[in-house]
C-alpha cells in the first residue's frame, strides 16, 4: 500500500466556532470574537480546496447543511477513515461531534462510485466512555504498517490495539504533552505533534517527556527509513506538525499545510520538505484558532 493518495474527503462547514465540548482538553482552541467566524471559516475552506484542486488533487466535498449543531464538522478525519475497500468509524469524545456521523461519509462516497466491502464500527465504545478519534489519534505509516498513537482522553490504548488487529498494523504507543498554565498535559491528538510521509517524519520529540519512549520512537522511525524533521513545541503551536503528504493525479508528491505552519518552519526544514514534495499551503487562521486543528485535520484520505 502506498503512503499517499490523490483523493481527499472534506466537509464544508455551516456553523463554525470554538467547540465548548472539545475545548476542555484541546488547549490550542481560542475564543473567536467575530460574529462572522463561520463565514471566515467557509472562505478559508474554499480557498484551501481551490489550492488543492490547482495542484491536481481530487477533492470530494460534503456540505454541512446546518441541520444539527456541529461546530467541528470541518474535521472529518476524526470520525472516519478509508482503507481501500474498508471504511472505519470511530468513537468520539464530544457528544456534539457524534452528530457528524449524520453526514454519512460512506454513502456520500458510494454516490460517487466508490464501493466498500466492509465497514468497521468502533462507535459502541462511546457507551464505555472510551474513544479513538481516527487519524487524529492514529498517525499511520501505511507502507511499514505502523500506527503511532499518543495517549490522551481521546486516544484509548485498547481501541488502538483493536484497530491494529483488525487492519493489520503494528501499534506504537507513547505519551506526548504540552505545557498549559505551567503543567504538562496530554496533547489531544497525535497528528498535532507528528506527521508521517513516504520518506520523512515531522515530529516534536520535546513533547515526549519519558526519555525511554522518546528514544524508542526515534529508533522506530529511523528503522522504518524515515528522515526525522524535529520541530519545537512552539512550532507545534503553529500547527507545523499538522501536515499531510498527498499526491497529485499524476503521482507527484505534495505536502499540505497551513500558511501559519509554513511560516514557522525554519529555512532548513522547508528545504528538506521541498526535497520530498511540492508544498501546498493556504491561510487557515480562523479554523486554527477556533477549532484547534489545521490542514491535516480537514483531510480524510480516500485510499481506493
Amino acid at each position: 500500500m502506498l503512503q499517499t493518495t490523490d483523493t481527499l474527503l472534506l466537509v464544508r462547514p455551516y456553523q463554525f466556532r470554538k467547540n465548548e465540548e472539545t475545548a476542555i482538553n484541546n488547549y490550542f482552541q481560542e475564543d473567536l470574537l467575530s460574529s462572522l467566524s463561520a463565514q471566515q471559516a467557509q472562505k478559508e475552506f474554499d480557498n484551501f480546496v481551490h489550492a488543492l484542486n490547482t495542484n491536481n488533487i481530487n477533492t470530494l466535498v460534503i456540505q454541512d447543511e446546518g441541520k444539527y449543531d456541529m461546530p467541528d464538522s470541518i474535521f472529518p478525519n476524526n470520525c472516519v477513515s478509508f482503507h481501500k475497500r474498508t471504511a472505519v468509524l470511530y468513537p468520539m469524545f464530544a457528544e456534539n461531534r457524534r452528530r457528524e456521523r449524520t453526514l454519512n461519509y460512506v454513502h456520500a462516497l458510494q454516490q460517487q462510485g466508490f464501493t466498500f466491502e466492509s465497514i468497521i464500527d468502533y462507535t459502541d465504545f462511546e457507551k464505555e466512555n472510551r474513544f479513538l478519534e481516527g487519524t487524529g489519534s492514529l498517525v499511520l505509516d501505511h507502507v511499514n504498517r505502523i500506527a503511532y498513537c499518543a495517549l490522551s482522553p481521546r486516544a484509548d490504548a485498547g481501541i488502538a490495539h483493536q484497530f491494529c488487529l483488525d487492519m493489520g498494523y503494528e501499534i506504537f504507543i507513547f505519551e506526548a504533552n504540552q505545557t498549559v498554565d505551567g503543567l504538562r498535559k496530554p496533547i489531544y491528538h497525535t497528528n498535532v505533534m507528528m506527521s508521517i510521509g513516504t520518506q520523512f517524519a515531522v515530529v516534536c520529540t520535546d513533547s515526549i517527556d519519558n526519555k525511554y519512549e522518546k528514544r524508542n520512537l526515534i529508533k522506530r522511525l529511523e528503522e522504518s527509513g524515515k528522515t526525522i524533521v524535529d520541530i519545537s513545541e512552539e512550532q507545534v503551536g503553529s500547527f507545523a506538525g499538522n501536515i499531510l503528504e498527498v499526491q497529485s493525479t499524476a503521482g507527484d508528491p505534495c505536502i499540505v499545510m497551513s500558511s501559519q505552519a509554513y511560516r514557522n518552519f525554519t529555512t532548513e526544514q522547508l528545504n528538506l520538505l521541498y526535497s520530498w514534495g511540492q508544498i501546498i499551503h493556504s491561510p487557515l487562521d480562523t479554523i486554527e484558532r477556533g477549532g484547534g486543528g489545521s490542514a491535516r485535520c480537514m483531510l480524510a484520505e480516500v485510499f481506493y
